[in-house]
């Protein structure tokens, strides 16, 4: 995998979003491969809606979003209705993210297609009267919503990752692909409150301290304790995290 981006190729354009597109999906096309079976992806036609790549063997699509600097913490994306219409169905690609620096890829990485939930769409305030579209209602993909093991970096901070445990990581996180859209949101958010403890190992009682926020995220719960404690052993289960001694877990890295 070559990491420095050829700005050669997009010298005939002038708008410059249009100049990275060019570039970030040329460099993608050529260095990247399939999550889901490690083939090499092919490239779509341009403006085609929603997906950019996709994968002969899988039939699995991707959508590229590029930024210099850093992966934010928020992505712009279309219009609302139309991306969660998106993310309920089958037809949700799945996202990959870069950032560059200095002509060179600095992150890559993807977000399984399964993670993208309503939980990470925010909605934006509707266009003003004055507006060309007026009324029209945008959204943002919080991309710091998402647990941390679900973003698959393919490059992290300028150093390429190994590809066997690139597969290993998508695979660890395959089963949720198969969970309701209501079960997958409490498994992402239990996830996400082991991400901010902070700590390979952590008790119950560390994930309990989050138990108000849980239980605005999941208003119709009236037990959020027992729906922790549920969520933890599916974790167990997958092999996502293990369980020490009581009231012990750790995670599996």
């Amino acid at each position: 995998m070559e990491l420095v981006l050829d700005f050669s190729i997009a010298k005939v354009y002038k708008n410059n979003s249009q100049r990275i597109r060019v570039i970030t999906e040329s460099w993608t096309s050529k260095n990247i491969y399939c999550s889901y079976c490690g083939k090499q992806i092919c490239q779509y036609e341009n403006n085609r809606p929603v997906a950019d790549f996709y994968c002969n063997d899988d039939h699995e699509e991707y959508e590229l979003k590029s930024k210099a600097g850093k992966i934010v913490s928020s992505i712009l994306a279309g219009s609302y209705d139309k991306m969660i219409e998106r993310i309920t169905s089958e037809e949700n690609p799945n996202l990959f993210l870069l950032s560059y620096f200095d002509k060179s890829v600095n992150n890559f990485c993807v977000i399984p297609k399964y993670l993208l939930t309503p939980s990470v769409i925010k909605k934006r305030k509707p266009l003003t009267d004055t507006a060309r579209r007026a009324g029209w209602v945008g959204c943002n993909i919080l991309v710091d919503n998402i647990p941390e093991i679900g973003k698959i970096f393919y490059v992290k901070n300028g150093i390429i990752n190994d590809k066997r445990k690139v597969l290993e990581q998508f695979n660890k996180i395959a089963f949720l692909k198969q969970e309701k859209i209501e079960s997958k949101g409490w498994i992402l958010d239990v996830l996400k409150v082991v991400d901010e403890i902070g700590k390979d190992d952590f008790t119950l009682k560390d994930v309990y301290d989050f138990e108000q926020r849980l239980a605005k995220l999941h208003p119709d719960n009236n037990n959020v304790k027992a729906k922790i404690r549920q969520q933890l052993q599916i974790l167990r289960n997958k092999g996502v995290i293990d369980f020490v001694s009581n009231g012990n877990y750790r995670r599996i890295k």
